[in-house]
């Protein structure tokens, strides 16, 4: 997990000038309402706690990362750190919190099935699991594929989301609910033009 940790280290610094990672913010107030307080909540690829401060007060918040000097700074937050990799099984009994976290994570998996399937697996019945990923299908990704490009040029990217796709990895939860946030002209065609997608699901309260 070190050399994978020490990549990912490396890519968060050169990534930092972007506001510390929450290129979208547009998207807190969704994952806030999404949370509510009074809640256990895992963050799953937290890093320096940029996105999960906006959550944190009012929560018992363990953050998850393979990055040990992103990791760091959120325990300065007061976010109880907890190195992992996330395409292993994640290392929490079952049942374990109220709401789960994953903002731009699945986009970076192999296979993000198996992380939904330990969300599920950690989550209390009638827990959330809240996230978000790229709207890889918008049509600025579009146009760079037709120009001959890669649809995104983050090397770190393993995966696009469609909202289609997105409602199929998350087709063991109830209420699911789908958001188009960021970019100039989103109103104009949220599904094409949205910068990201941010989902909320929740797990059967009889699970």
């Amino acid at each position: 997990m070190s050399d994978l940790g020490e990549r990912y280290e490396a890519h968060h610094r050169e990534r930092r000038d972007e506001g510390d990672f929450v290129f979208v913010p547009e998207r807190i107030p969704l994952f806030q309402a999404a949370i509510g307080t009074g809640k256990r909540v895992l963050d799953l690829g937290c890093r320096s706690g940029a996105l999960t401060r906006h959550f944190l007060e009012g929560n018992d918040v363990v953050g998850l990362d393979v990055d040990a000097t992103a990791l760091a700074r959120a325990a300065e937050l007061g976010i109880e750190p907890v190195q992992a990799n996330v395409e292993e099984p994640l290392p929490f009994g079952n049942a374990s919190f109220d709401a789960v976290v994953a903002g731009e994570l699945l986009e970076h998996l192999q296979f993000p099935d198996a992380l939904v399937a330990e969300a599920r697996r950690v989550l209390r019945p009638g827990g959330v699991f809240v996230g978000s990923v790229p709207n890889a299908f918008r049509f600025q990704s579009r146009l760079r594929f037709i120009r001959g490009r890669a649809p995104e040029d983050d090397p770190t990217h393993l995966r696009m989301f469609s909202p289609s796709s997105l409602r199929d990895l998350l087709g063991a939860f109830e209420a699911v609910e789908l958001s188009f946030v960021g970019g100039r002209y989103r109103r104009l065609h949220p599904r094409l033009l949205a910068r990201d997608v941010v989902f909320s699901a929740r797990l059967s309260a009889t699970a």
